[in-house]
């Protein structure tokens, strides 16, 4: 199945010397999914609500401020009669939920991850939550603030996050666009009182003020067919997973994009490897990615890998010139998700350091007994002697 029947030639368009301001009013007055921008009339990016929460650009800022080559190389885009799949890809490599379609080069319009997934939703019944959710999700109290909340959003590259009562259990939920809609909505209201002009009470303001309650739910055993349709009945980008029999406990996050990566999965002969963020590779290629996380899982045959998740993200600090950067690798396999971090300067040196401790973790997820001579080599090159 390709594109051209789903994709639609509404959507927002700015050009790069708009105010960010102005921008920011936009996702609160029309909640797009994403903000075509151009130059001069030619594409030059996409924006979307959490780069525009997550950035420190001022309102006074033109939008050029976010799509600098440096920060959104190479711009997501699609052909109009591009597959299915291969689209998908490109909406969870660009950690997107809208990429532009282009039709003889030029821009036609736009394909969203809602359009996509209504066309697929028939097929989803073969697969369940389990088989595709985000297991032991980052959380926080109902009393952290804002400004927690948004550091872990960002560290962790997510969109929500569990909102735990005082007990441990699920009180409520907070997202992206809530803590968007909230801050917006206080930069651009007259207020009284002493959070008048300071920011940092803005930030201290607790999680418990803007969270979403009660939360929509859903199980394991649940068909992908069936928590996509909450999803999009609801406008919901995501559902908290529980027990079946307890739903205060949390023990997962399944959303758009998971299913999006799902949709992805290959039953090619080398494992399907989704990368986030793939412009920051500077030394390093997708193909020595794969091989090297290919060598690892090799090593232990009976572990099957269904998909490979590898997120790159660039911190403020810089080596000579070179910025460090965190990789995280995440493994679906027959035993469970497996995962390892890293940071160094410059993408390879972070993904080297994140697949040392991605075998170590495979190691401890199978209780594989290695021989001795191996394990030394293991643990010393962890440090670990």
């Amino acid at each position: 199945m390709n594109i051209a029947d789903i994709a639609t030639t509404e959507f927002i368009e700015v050009d790069v010397g708009t105010r960010m301001g102005k921008v920011r009013s936009m996702f609160e007055d029309g909640n797009p999914k994403g903000i075509i921008v151009t130059n001069d009339g030619d594409y030059e990016g996409v924006i979307s609500e959490r780069e525009v929460l997550q950035s420190h650009v001022e309102d006074d800022a033109k939008v050029a401020a976010l799509t600098k080559p440096s920060r959104s190389t190479p711009s997501p885009k699609v052909d109009r009669q591009e597959d299915v799949r291969e689209t998908a890809r490109v909406l969870v490599e660009s950690n997107a939920k809208v990429a532009p379609v282009f039709e003889n080069d030029d821009l036609w319009g736009v394909i969203t991850d809602d359009a996509i997934l209504e066309a697929v939703l028939e097929n989803l019944d073969a697969l369940t939550v389990d088989d595709i959710y985000t297991a032991d999700p980052v959380t926080v109290t109902e009393d952290d603030g804002i400004g927690k909340a948004i550091n872990l959003l960002r560290e962790h590259g997510i969109s929500r996050l569990p909102v735990m009562n005082e007990n441990g259990y699920l009180a409520g939920v907070v997202t992206t666009h809530d803590i968007a809609d909230f801050v917006i909505r206080e930069n651009h209201t007259t207020t009284t009182g002493d959070r008048v002009g300071d920011s940092q009470r803005l930030l201290d303001v607790p999680v418990y003020d803007i969270m979403t309650s009660p939360v929509e739910t859903t199980t394991l055993d649940t068909t992908a067919k069936a928590a996509v349709e909450t999803m999009l009945g609801n406008d919901y980008a995501g559902l908290m997973v529980t027990p079946e029999d307890d739903g205060r406990v949390v023990i997962g996050v399944i959303t758009k994009t998971d299913v999006l990566r799902a949709l992805t999965f290959t039953e090619e002969e080398h494992m399907d490897v989704q990368i986030t963020n793939i412009s920051m590779l500077d030394t390093i290629t997708r193909e020595g990615i794969v091989e090297s996380i290919e060598e690892v899982v090799d090593k232990y045959q009976d572990m099957q890998v269904m998909h490979a998740h590898v997120r790159f993200k660039e911190h403020q600090e810089r080596l000579r010139g070179t910025p460090l950067v965190q990789c995280q690798i995440r493994l679906r396999t027959n035993k469970g998700q497996v995962a390892g971090t890293g940071e160094g300067y410059g993408s390879e040196n972070a993904f080297r350091v994140a697949l040392d401790k991605l075998e170590r973790n495979v190691l401890e997820l199978k209780g594989v007994t290695s021989d001795e001579e191996y394990r030394g080599q293991l643990l010393r090159k962890l440090n670990e002697l």
